[in-house]
């Protein structure tokens, strides 16, 4: 069809300790799935939550107009909603406010079908030591490629 969409929220895994993923549908107009396919999305700033009547929706995902929709455009930063099975959505729902956890986007993408699919993780806050175990461990990878790459 394409070339392949892989737009990725790296602050997400630096930010919160991953405990379980989801794949789930998203609901999109014309002028939106237009402007995903020319990856013109951002999820870095966004997040998920319930509504009261169960239903989950992305917050604050950036989708920019599409360059060439006149007034049937979309807007940026709409509320869209995601498609999950009842039983995970009850999940994710009990979890969220029971534990207090949080639920944010790793990855927005297009499947082999041509849908918009987002990767959702149910995640917990790093405290700031966290943070910086991974930046160490980070550095320490980087140090470590460099020293073999000299000896090859």
């Amino acid at each position: 069809m394409q070339k392949n969409i892989n737009i990725q929220n790296k602050k997400a895994r630096f930010l919160y300790e991953i405990l379980d993923k989801y794949t789930a549908g998203i609901v999109l107009t014309g002028t939106e799935i237009k402007s995903i396919r020319n990856s013109k999305a951002s999820i870095a700033e966004s997040f998920c939550e319930f509504n009261d009547k169960g239903e989950l929706f992305v917050i604050n995902m950036n989708i920019e107009e599409y360059a060439y929709g006149n007034y049937y455009n979309h807007r940026p930063k709409a509320e869209r909603k995601l498609l999950l099975n009842k039983k995970e959505l009850k999940k994710l729902q009990k979890d969220v406010q029971a534990k207090g956890l949080a639920i944010v986007p790793l990855r927005l993408f297009i499947n082999e079908n041509g849908f918009a699919k987002v990767d959702i993780a149910l995640a917990k806050g790093k405290k700031l030591f966290d943070k910086r175990e991974t930046m160490k461990d980070r550095d320490n990878k980087r140090d470590l490629a460099r020293i073999k790459k000299s000896f090859n």
